[in-house]
């Protein structure tokens, strides 16, 4: 199976975060990765593999070397994509019709969820004797759509038109007079419960729409952030670290703000780190001291050049798809590159034979930031922010370049066989 064949399954299997952990957990036990809990004594050996999950949508993964460890190789991107988030009293009545309650999840383009068939998933808290377990659930094929209004009574809808998430975007579910069943019937029969028993859930819509590779390109639902996710994890557990602990990040709610316990601005890491270092027999100097000469990837998915819309690029910054990774740069800190991680990723990649691009926005044009700097107020290390360049980021339907999957993979796995030294001029990537 080619690489971008295995990222589309992934894709497939992980509609939400949730979904997207278990998906990186099955990956992990494949190669070998025992999990611990967070509320568990951790019992680490060196050349063990290890993971551990917050919340079932976030999930960080390690291994210790047998060697000396001189640092933290460390990776993240993130699990979560623009949705509708399906409010606890799923449906509203109306006469006619039955339409899902929603309200929106991250900053989608609300036109490309229209006229689609969408499908539902997340999780579902099922009611026990003394408490609650909880199930993922996944409905798979179609069950609502968010119409457009026709353009008899909206003329200028092709002449631009602001989508209201409270009335043009919510989605149509059944007949009001139908003998359908509810939806929150539909999601207990999936899960093999009773309806009765549920007593709450996080569901979302999704796109159910399988991606595609087609004339060097790729496209599918959730390119921003599982290309990137995908091909960390596919280096990660292909890497083979000496004198560094390998650190595989993967973080829920960056769409939101990341400011959740299981977002990049919790103390996840910091916790993770520092059960490393106590079990490895780290102090709290020694392990301050490592952090200087450790690193952190952030990977979430780049802007490539328009085709019809060249006028966004900056002059002399304009990656394109399946030109490389690409590094991002902005002066007021939207994006964690400074000019020591910019050279100490473009290294790696002349080492691991891999392309890579640069990106800078144009100077009156603001883009969007990441989990780079979020993360880093928890955990100050030097920090690059790359990706993979796409069109359309934050549709429903995304397109990015072939080759760049692979690349990423292999500068991931050069990237995790490393560690980073001090000399008395710069760093050495050894």
């Amino acid at each position: 199976m080619s690489i971008n064949s295995e990222l589309l399954k992934s894709i497939k299997s992980s509609p939400t975060a949730y979904h997207a952990v278990r998906t990186a957990e099955e990956a992990l036990k494949d190669n070998g990765f025992n999990e611990l809990r967070e509320s568990d004594n951790w019992d680490l050996t060196k050349k063990g593999r290890f993971y551990t999950k917050r919340n079932g949508s976030s999930l960080i993964a390690f291994e210790i070397p047998e060697g000396e460890v001189k640092g933290f190789m460390m990776a993240a991107a993130h699990a979560d994509s623009p949705s509708f988030k399906i409010k606890e009293n799923e449906e509203d009545k109306g006469e006619t019709y039955v339409r899902l309650s929603t309200e929106e999840y991250g900053g989608g383009i609300h036109s490309s969820w229209m006229d689609r068939p969408l499908s539902a998933a997340g999780r579902i808290l099922v009611r026990e004797e003394n408490g609650f377990s909880i199930k993922l659930v996944d409905m798979e094929k179609p069950v609502a759509l968010i119409p457009n209004l026709c353009i008899h009574f909206n003329r200028d809808v092709n002449k631009g038109y602001e989508y209201n998430s409270a009335v043009d975007m919510v989605p149509l579910f059944r007949d009001a007079e139908g003998e359908f069943p509810s939806f929150r019937n539909m999601i207990a029969e999936k899960a093999g419960v009773s309806a009765g028993d549920i007593i709450s859930t996080d569901i979302f819509l999704y796109n159910p729409q399988e991606g595609i590779e087609w004339n060097d390109y790729i496209s599918s639902p959730r390119l921003d952030d599982l290309q990137c996710a995908f091909s960390l994890l596919m280096g990660f557990v292909k890497a083979k670290p000496e004198n560094a602990v390998s650190v595989y990040c993967l973080f829920d709610n960056e769409e939101v703000g990341s400011g959740t316990k299981q977002g990049a601005a919790s103390t996840f890491l910091l916790d993770v780190l520092g059960r490393i270092s106590d079990s490895i027999g780290l102090s709290g100097e020694e392990r301050v001291m490592k952090l200087r000469t450790s690193f952190m990837i952030s990977a979430d998915n780049a802007h490539a050049v328009h085709p019809n819309h060249p006028e966004y690029r900056d002059p002399n910054h304009y990656p394109k798809m399946n030109g490389g990774i690409v590094i991002k740069f902005n002066a007021a800190q939207h994006y964690t590159t400074d000019a020591v991680s910019a050279a100490v990723f473009r290294i790696l990649c002349e080492q691991a034979g891999v392309p890579c691009q640069m990106f800078a926005n144009r100077a009156d044009l603001r883009g969007g930031g990441t989990l780079g700097n979020i993360s880093t107020s928890q955990v100050s290390v030097n920090t690059v922010d790359i990706g993979i360049a796409q069109l359309a980021m934050h549709s429903c339907f995304e397109t990015a370049g072939a080759k760049d999957t692979e690349y990423l993979v292999r500068a991931a796995e050069m990237y995790f066989g490393k560690h980073i030294e001090e000399t008395e001029s710069g760093l050495a990537i050894v």
